[in-house]
């Protein structure tokens, strides 16, 4: 069995994938999903992991969530009509230019633009895990589909406790106090 390395907050770095104004509504769930994703923002933000956001043809499907704006004002969102961001060549500068090789993936619609995201980023070398409390569909059965799948590709699932807890490594310090207060 091949076993993945852990995570580690020096070398990954998030995907927020379409979290828009107009699309959102329609997810399943929505209230769940809005709670983690936050949670996931603000713990990547306390140990210090870069985050890109993406958005679908802004224009139709408005811009990003203003709760996640607000958590993150100084970044700037990736622009893309393709599913799958690495269709985009400012994603893949943006991606490149971190020098990271872990990557969170995050987002909506879990069936189109995560899983194609996942797959290309997986096929390009990078260790992709889903993590599944922070992605949706408006149908349930598309996102069930879609997390099977691309775990018998080998991208695993995580959820956002998981990862965060898996990052910070240990129960001590000041980070893991913002942690706690973040998760309760």
């Amino acid at each position: 069995m091949n076993v993945p390395k852990a995570l580690d907050a020096a070398n990954t770095v998030v995907i927020l994938i379409d979290f828009q104004e107009r699309l959102f509504p329609a997810m399943f769930d929505k209230e769940k999903l809005l709670k983690n994703v936050l949670k996931l923002v603000q713990g990547a933000k306390v140990l210090e992991i870069p985050q890109i956001i993406t958005e679908q043809y802004p224009k139709g499907l408005g811009p990003t969530l203003p709760e996640i704006k607000q958590l993150l004002p100084d970044a700037k969102p990736v622009e893309k009509v393709c599913f799958s961001c690495t269709d985009e060549a400012s994603f893949n500068q943006a991606l490149k230019s971190l020098k990271r090789k872990q990557v969170l993936v995050a987002g909506i619609e879990a069936h189109i633009c995560v899983y194609q995201t996942a797959m290309a980023l997986a096929r390009e070398g990078y260790d992709v895990q889903v993590v599944a409390d922070c992605v949706a569909s408006r149908d349930p059965e598309n996102m069930k589909t879609t997390l099977t799948k691309l775990g018998l590709a080998g991208i695993l699932p995580t959820t956002t406790e998981m990862a965060l807890f898996e990052l910070l490594k240990a129960a001590q310090g000041d980070k893991f106090k913002q942690i706690s207060s973040i998760i309760k």
